[in-house]
């Protein structure tokens, strides 16, 4: 007992505390399934309640992702306890996973219960865990919350129809509203921020591991797609447009305020709300790469053909969410707002009526094109102009 006690000791205390633990990539594995599954079931069903389902999804999955993240920081994944819950987590949202393409037909109650099981769960196993007087304070809060959104995702669950996506729209909403709040109980009060020990170079870190998933499900997604169907000229220059489309993605994020958030953390006059911020950022940018990989499929299973409004807004549409976000990113780190940002989105809208009368490799060509000259802005505004991270004062 007294050697496995050493061992564990030292095995804490050899892991940096800034960043991510193996077995946390070892869970974003089960995200990459997660975000295919969701691209794959908007791109089956490309209408505004398709939409909707698929944001409320989307919501669901990123909030067990980012508790989950939020809450390694405050454990020692070192220990063989944590990573069995951390383990029993991922195999939970896997099966989450699994059932999110029916989850708005036979499988909603199979969804609803997994979703509460592993928020339930995690929150009941780090109260009995307590490593730290405020860890059982912090599940409490969260315990109480998910009592409450629970009769929203059962009720869901339960029901039928557009009466499922009401309810557990409902359901996400209190969930983001309650955290946006810090999860405030009678008696407890709200979340504090050292409940959470979020540390700024390992959240940055895993919020750009969070866009990798993202991209690495656009690029399976392009893959598979292009592997499942007949081989043409024509899918072969479709697979290199949208394959481009995510290479410009990730370059546009990663320059540079996706490299200097760490700093931006570190420099913060509030850095628990920069870090909540970062992480609404995320997700904005996480949709719009989703919306992209529905574009790849979309486009190289019909390259050429009519443009119908839906393709088109998910084709300009993912590009401008990321934009939208990528802006954020840009004041959140640099207290300002690139001109590149809104120059893109501009240029996005004004392909939007032109679209009807273009193949969809031709409107997604465009928007490639968008996006190499914002790429191309980054590089000569960044040598003309050096910026430092500023970030805002926030109170």
């Amino acid at each position: 007992m007294a050697a496995e006690g050493g061992a564990g000791a030292a095995a804490a205390a050899q892991r940096d505390p800034g960043r991510p633990a193996f077995l946390e990539l070892f869970f974003d594995l089960v995200y990459v399934f997660a975000l295919i599954s969701l691209a794959k079931t908007l791109a089956a069903d490309l209408t505004w309640t398709g939409v909707g389902e698929t944001l409320v999804l989307l919501l669901a999955f990123t909030l067990v992702w980012a508790l989950t993240t939020w809450g390694a920081g405050t454990v020692d994944l070192a220990r063989p306890a944590v990573q069995v819950q951390f383990i029993g987590v991922a195999a939970a949202s896997l099966l989450l996973a699994a059932a999110a393409p029916d989850a708005y037909d036979e499988r909603g109650l199979l969804f609803a219960v997994t979703y509460l099981v592993i928020h339930l769960g995690s929150n009941i196993y780090y109260v009995l865990l307590r490593t730290s007087a405020a860890l059982p304070r912090r599940s409490g809060r969260i315990l109480f919350w998910y009592t409450i959104a629970a009769v929203g995702w059962i009720g869901g669950g339960l029901a039928a129809g557009p009466t499922r996506l009401v309810f557990w729209a409902a359901a996400v909403g209190v969930e983001y509203v309650a955290a946006s709040l810090g999860w405030p109980v009678p008696r407890l009060g709200r979340s504090q921020p050292h409940e959470w020990r979020l540390v700024g170079e390992r959240v940055a870190e895993r919020y750009r591991q969070f866009v990798i998933v993202a991209l690495g499900a656009s690029i399976f997604v392009t893959g598979t797609t292009f592997s499942l169907n007949e081989y043409t000229v024509h899918r072969a220059w479709a697979l290199l447009v949208v394959f481009t489309i995510v290479v410009l993605t990730w370059r546009i994020y990663i320059y540079r305020a996706g490299e200097l958030l760490t700093v931006a953390i570190a420099r913060s006059t509030n850095p628990s709300l920069l870090t909540q911020s970062a992480a609404v950022t995320h997700l904005i940018m996480v949709a719009g790469i989703g919306g992209m990989a529905v574009t790849s499929h979309l486009v190289i299973v019909r390259p050429f053909g009519e443009t119908p409004p839906s393709w088109a807004a998910v084709i300009l549409g993912g590009p401008a969410l990321f934009l939208v976000g990528r802006g954020v990113l840009d004041y959140t780190v640099f207290g300002r707002i690139s001109r590149s940002r809104p120059a893109g989105l501009v240029l996005l809208a004004g392909v939007a009526p032109a679209s009807s009368l273009l193949p969809p490799v031709l409107v997604a060509l465009l928007a490639m094109t968008v996006l190499a000259l914002i790429a191309a802005a980054n590089l000569v505004s960044t040598r003309v102009h050096a910026r430092m991270p500023m970030p805002p004062a926030l109170g």
